[in-house]
């Protein structure tokens, strides 16, 4: 099980639909972004991959209180965070944080997900980690972490995270 963990409008479910249809496609034109709303709840998506099939649990940004419930027998995390929204910044790296030091999820590999690079506003990569100080928690925390940025809308990064998910879950 990869958990899909982030703040509400980061683009989570986009992410999610994105692989999906990439997937199937086997690398065709993705098309137009799908519509989506915000998740109450959970979604579940089977990802059919080069080497496993991988089940991606997102849960909507606005169950952080309870994300906790669902770290249990997860191999994996997937960290979302919009890098053109300054003002959420703060918030998703104490998040992040609080995910990286719990319990059950010291094992589990993390990817952790900037997004929205297509968006004029959006912090580069090397800003965004210097502002989520990721150098220091990638020496601290017990996980082992990557950091990629992906734009979930035009498609661009999506297959380095498909590459992820098929090389962070062992057989």
């Amino acid at each position: 099980m990869c958990l899909l963990l982030g703040a509400t409008g980061v683009g989570k479910t986009l992410l999610l639909k994105r692989l999906q249809k990439l997937c199937q496609r086997d690398g065709a034109d993705l098309g137009e972004p799908p519509v989506t709303l915000p998740t109450v709840g959970t979604n579940l998506t089977d990802l059919t991959l080069r080497k496993r099939r991988v089940t991606v649990r997102e849960l909507g940004g606005c169950m952080g209180p309870i994300w906790p419930s669902y770290f249990v027998d997860c191999t994996s995390v997937i960290f979302m965070v919009d890098s053109a929204n300054i003002t959420q910044i703060s918030s998703s790296c104490i998040q992040l944080l609080s995910v990286l030091s719990a319990e059950p999820l010291q094992a589990a590999s993390v990817l952790v997900l900037f997004n929205k690079r297509d968006l004029p506003c959006t912090m580069s990569l090397e800003e965004m980690k210097s502002l989520f100080r990721m150098d220091d928690i990638i020496i601290s925390a017990p996980q082992s972490i990557t950091t990629l940025e992906l734009s979930a809308r035009s498609g661009e990064g999506l297959q380095e995270v498909l590459n992820w998910l098929d090389s962070s879950h062992p057989c």
